[in-house]
């Protein structure tokens, strides 16, 4: 097993650190709030969300407890995203 691999620091949480996928999730959240269809667009602040979207990825700030840095952040937005949209879920 690689070094780099075996003395990596442990994670009680699988982590995405590929940039691909990072780009692709960002051109994703970027789609949905683009779509004025979009039901979780009423939670979010669109301008916030392009900030948030075009800055460096900082993977050692976590943005929900200790689990959810930047990717896993995007990740959570597609998921409510489509929860919404398939269930028609309503706000009232």
């Amino acid at each position: 097993m690689p070094d780099e691999v075996l003395f990596r620091r442990k994670s009680p949480y699988p982590k995405v650190y590929d940039p691909n996928f990072e780009k692709i999730l960002k051109e994703k959240v970027n789609e949905i709030v683009e779509d004025t269809s979009s039901p979780v667009l009423q939670f979010l602040d669109k301008k916030k969300v392009y900030t948030f979207i075009s800055s460096p990825s900082d993977y050692g700030k976590p943005w929900f407890g200790q689990l959810m840095a930047g990717p896993q952040m995007l990740g959570y937005l597609i998921q409510i995203n489509y929860w919404m949209k398939k269930f028609d879920i309503e706000i009232v």
